[in-house]
């Protein structure tokens, strides 16, 4: 078993700390319900700092191999993760001002800042953000047993409905 990071985010970033460590995917509950297999561990380095206007960060990277569902012919679906993000860390009424600013696009995607920040919740929600909304095989590659990779020579079963329009 593991144990679950909490880290005090401002101290944590304006201190310069890291943190390393890797958890498996069956430890991400959200993430569970996105992935065919639970098999497989994230490899994950948190490192905090401030950038040149006092903002405080926190530069995340992770990397692991997770096997999607694809959505064509329900088969595992190899899935490689590499995120390399820069979390700006906000107070309420900071993110409630970004919020109200509709058209402006921040360089930099910004979390709440707290004394009991979860690293693994930030970690997990990163991941389901950057999967793909429909993970599918390459073309061709796909092990779908009907629609566009199907060669099978079977008839369409709905081939007998076309004798069945009335024609005027």
């Amino acid at each position: 078993m593991y144990a679950r990071p909490f880290i005090d985010s401002l101290d944590f970033a304006e201190n310069g700390k890291e943190i390393k460590g890797e958890v498996p995917f069956a430890g991400m509950p959200r993430l569970l319900d996105e992935l065919e297999s639970p098999d497989g561990v994230l490899q994950y380095t948190v490192r905090g700092g401030v950038d040149k206007l006092d903002v405080p960060f926190l530069h995340v990277v992770m990397t692991g191999d997770c096997r999607l569902q694809c959505q064509r012919c329900l088969g595992a679906l190899e899935h490689e993760i590499r995120i390399d993000t820069r979390l700006l860390l906000r107070d309420q009424a900071e993110l409630d001002a970004l919020d109200a600013q509709e058209g402006d696009e921040e360089e930099f995607d910004s979390v709440l800042a707290s004394t009991q920040f979860d690293v693994l919740s930030m970690l997990e929600e990163e991941i389901l953000l950057s999967l793909p909304i429909s993970p599918r095989h390459e073309s061709g590659a796909c092990q779908a047993k009907g629609g566009e990779s199907a060669g099978n020579g079977k008839e369409n079963p709905f081939a007998a409905l076309a004798n069945l329009k009335v024609v005027k």
